[in-house]
């Protein structure tokens, strides 16, 4: 396992677009991911908006994902993310389907088609089980299980919901062996993180309880420890 190269159990830092991770204060989350990865081993990718990710990219190895492409090719698609051109920034992967900016399934499968067509890793959201097994027949790399009414509430989803974590992972491994699956939604703590492991989850999505926290560094390490095994 090495810095840039993504591997299991992993965190996955969704920036979003708050203000403590944006532009030149964007900056500061590499840093913090390095060192936590220096201390705990632990993989950490940064899920970055378009406008910082060639910063962050340059500023680290630590692994940028693309908030969001859109299934277009070069030519005339004003106001689109062009997956080459997130592709030749340095961009590891891309998120695709937050419940923040959720896409149709057709257009999922697009996504994904043109993720892999320019060598991105595609992190697909699902808020349910059924969602999440009907993504997984589309053949992401990973799929983040996150219930919407979670999403930034502070009440993690594998201690207020764990019946969905342990269920989305039986669900996608049944229609899709090769599909890995993360835990996100109100994921806080080390305590969060440890039970989204022990329900079969391979890593989690986490975004506020890192980014907005007074202390972010020592937040992702609380999480990152949790999932040493």
């Amino acid at each position: 396992m090495s810095i840039g190269v993504l591997s299991y159990p992993l965190i996955l830092l969704n920036l979003k677009t708050y203000e403590q991770s944006t532009g030149q204060k964007a900056l500061n989350f590499p840093r913090v991911a390095e060192r936590v990865y220096e201390k705990t081993g632990i993989n950490i990718a940064l899920a970055a908006q378009a406008l910082d990710i060639q910063a962050l990219v340059d500023a680290s190895e630590i692994p940028v994902f693309s908030q969001h492409i859109d299934p277009v090719y070069p030519g005339r698609n004003t106001g689109h993310i062009l997956p080459e051109a997130v592709a030749e920034s340095g961009c590891y992967g891309t998120l695709l389907n937050h419940s923040e900016h959720q896409i149709p399934l057709d257009v999922i499968k697009k996504s994904i088609k043109r993720a892999r067509e320019v060598d991105l890793f595609t992190c697909v959201c699902a808020d349910t089980i059924d969602t999440a097994k009907r993504i997984a027949l589309l053949n992401p790399d990973v799929i983040a299980i996150e219930p919407s009414e979670l999403i930034g509430s502070g009440i993690s989803v594998s201690k207020a919901q764990p019946e969905i974590v342990s269920g989305a992972v039986k669900g996608v491994k049944s229609v899709n062996s090769n599909v890995t699956v993360l835990c996100g939604a109100g994921i806080t703590n080390g305590e969060d993180a440890s039970a989204a492991l022990d329900l079969g989850a391979r890593g989690i999505l986490v975004a506020s309880g890192v980014v907005k926290s007074d202390d972010p560094y020592e937040s992702l390490l609380d999480l990152a420890r949790s999932m040493q095994r």
